[in-house]
């Protein structure tokens, strides 16, 4: 058995609609996952599965997930070993440790375009940075204004597709699967 993490890119399912996690929960039990976990009210979930395709994961769960709540939802799978390489592999250290929710990553299905992501200085704020690190993007948001041009300029149309996690949750899903190994 391998662990894995899988992140849903949006659990809004419409109009005052959410995912409730315990149903996000049931749905992957329901595919034959086990110790399945969640983390916050994100959809942030953590498995076990025989040793398969992250790209066969990743369909099994966005085809469960259209069929148990009306909606098509893009799902990024990593195994534990690559969300300790991730997590390892934070390039903001210093920003994270003094605020963790400023400092988020864009976890990419495939890698981003490297050209894509230096297009992406165009859109930052003085106190803001972008990094990318062996395909996904990270950010180190502006403390100074309530909302940044990068999250908007980092979409699927330039970059691909991808999920947005601060440091805070990349750390505490470090540590699910760290304690599974």
């Amino acid at each position: 058995m391998q662990t894995y993490v899988a992140l849903l890119y949006s659990i809004i399912l419409g109009e005052g609609r959410r995912v409730v996690m315990s149903d996000l929960k049931a749905m992957a039990e329901g595919l034959g996952l086990t110790n399945v976990r969640t983390l916050v009210a994100t959809g942030n979930l953590v498995f076990e599965a025989r040793t398969a395709e992250v790209s066969d994961l990743e369909q099994r769960l966005e085809m469960a997930f259209e069929k148990s709540f009306g909606r098509h939802v893009d799902i990024i799978v990593r195994s534990a070993d690559d969300w300790l390489k991730l997590a390892a592999g934070n390039p903001f250290p210093d920003e994270s440790a003094e605020a963790g929710d400023q400092v988020a990553v864009r976890v990419m299905r495939r890698p981003a375009p490297e050209e894509a992501v230096a297009a992406l200085s165009a859109y930052t704020a003085e106190d803001e940075k972008v990094v990318w690190v062996g395909g996904d993007i990270w950010i180190v948001f502006s403390r100074e204004r309530p909302s940044s041009r990068l999250l908007a300029a980092a979409n699927h149309k330039r970059m691909g597709i991808g999920t947005s996690r601060n440091w805070n949750t990349v750390r505490k899903l470090a540590e699910m699967v760290g304690s599974r190994q």
